[in-house]
């Protein structure tokens, strides 16, 4: 008799997950945050695994690519987590999501230091880059994990806030999953399996919008050529937390790129 892979039996578990997120983005994540309940490396959110592993791989592409002397915006900061990161190598980093229950608890965490400040905005409308730059000048944008959860007109919306955001001397550093499988090979390497699907990825399944991945095409097609120069991209790994008895953080595979807009 023929077989298939174990994958397949999570299909039923996804599906009825997956049937309650609701349509509008925004408010998918808005109820996403209100539900977490505790962040970092045994908490509820899917890629805050705690510690500063994955940021100071980041960290030479930072230096090399960003202005030092302008603030850094973090978009799609969730809790902060990379914000306060940022915050030792700008003179301010300001975390933006689209959730308010994210900002909220993102301003909770960050209380001890002063040169944070979080604002909650939806970056894919319209005059938002315009907005925040009137708030806080030309500044610098990092990215982590907001592309591949959008779709192809949404990207692109996002890139035109980026370019009026950063204006003539800020710069662009983003960090995407790039798994190449399908979703449940994804879902399979991040620890799920038949009967057991642990509680940070469970809810981010049933509370999201579905992922896809983000590459050198992907990025191509949302930064056209025209506006956008590519100063240096290439693979990186993202951390998840931990689900499994190892107790390391689970590693997806990804891509940066580092962007300057073109006058």
């Amino acid at each position: 008799m023929p077989t298939f892979p174990k994958k397949y039996l999570l299909l039923p578990a996804v599906i009825r997950l997956s049937s309650g997120v609701p349509r509008d983005r925004n408010v998918a994540w808005e109820n996403y945050w209100h539900r977490i309940q505790s962040t970092g490396s045994d908490g509820d959110v899917l890629w805050d695994a705690g510690g500063d592993q994955e940021f100071n791989s980041y960290l030479p592409g930072l230096s090399r690519t960003l202005n030092p002397a302008l603030p850094v915006i973090d978009i799609g900061c969730g809790n902060g987590a990379f914000t306060r990161l940022l915050a030792a190598y700008f003179p301010l980093a300001v975390g933006v999501d689209v959730a308010s229950s994210a900002t909220s608890r993102a301003l909770t965490e960050s209380a001890d230091l002063s040169n944070v400040d979080y604002r909650t905005a939806d970056c894919t409308a319209p005059g938002a880059g315009e907005l925040l730059a009137a708030d806080f000048g030309h500044s610098n944008v990092f990215v982590r994990g907001v592309f591949h959860v959008l779709d192809p007109a949404a990207r692109t919306a996002l890139a035109a806030t980026l370019k009026s955001l950063v204006g003539p001397q800020g710069r662009v550093f983003l960090v995407e999953t790039n798994y190449r499988g399908d979703a449940l090979s994804y879902i399979s390497r991040l620890g799920a399996s038949p009967g057991r699907i642990p509680k940070p990825l469970e809810l981010a399944i049933g509370g999201l919008p579905k992922p896809g991945h983000f590459g050198p095409a992907e990025r191509q097609s949302a930064f056209d050529d025209e506006s956008w120069a590519v100063l240096e991209d290439g693979p990186v790994t993202i951390n998840a937390v931990a689900m499994r008895a190892k107790g390391e953080p689970e590693q997806i595979p990804g891509y940066y790129a580092a962007l300057a807009p073109r006058s």
